[in-house]
């Protein structure tokens, strides 16, 4: 019996520290990652500003291959939106294009449902180098505390971060294959 009250105080313990330094982190996350890609930005921008083209490059849009989809509003642009339904490893959620200035930057209003519930604002920036493009692919969001507290425990920016660098090595791999 003793055993088991220490190892109630321990967990106890644990979980106060935990709960402690999650409090403490920001109230905001970000993940970014860029990429030099070998084409031109407004060849880039067209495949971003478009949810019907996201399937060549997304990281996520084989997750589930009985994922439902559904495009509102313009094909391009500020207010074409983006919603999606898969199994637990796509989840569900919905995007639209807040702001878009062909061909250097794009403003997207991300919202998660499932797994869990959050709203995020993702942002593309497109700057022309000497040898193509630079893309820069941005989120930053609320953390709330659950939020912080997986993030300690998982670390958000290496999960999505490998996301972002997959779908910029898809879009390099279509745009300089065009």
């Amino acid at each position: 019996m003793l055993v088991v009250g220490v190892i109630a105080v321990v967990v106890a313990i644990v979980v106060a520290l935990l709960m402690f330094s999650a409090m403490r982190r920001p109230d905001t996350f970000t993940v970014e990652r860029r990429a030099t890609i070998h084409a031109e930005p407004h060849t880039i921008f067209a495949l971003l500003n478009d949810f019907h083209e996201w399937g060549k490059w997304s990281p996520w849009e084989h997750l589930d291959p009985n994922m439902t989809r559904t495009h509102g509003g313009p094909d391009s642009g500020v207010g074409a939106s983006y919603a999606w339904s898969g199994n637990k490893r796509a989840g569900e959620g919905r995007m639209e294009i807040l702001k878009s200035e062909p061909p250097s930057r794009l403003e997207i209003d991300l919202s998660f449902i499932k797994p869990f519930p959050s709203k995020n604002i993702t942002t593309f920036t497109l700057t022309p180098t000497g040898g193509g493009t630079e893309v820069n692919w941005h989120m930053q969001g609320p953390a709330s505390l659950m939020t912080k507290v997986f993030d300690m425990l998982m670390n958000m920016d290496k999960m999505v971060g490998k996301d972002f660098e997959q779908g910029l090595a898809n879009l390099k791999k279509v745009t300089e294959k065009a």
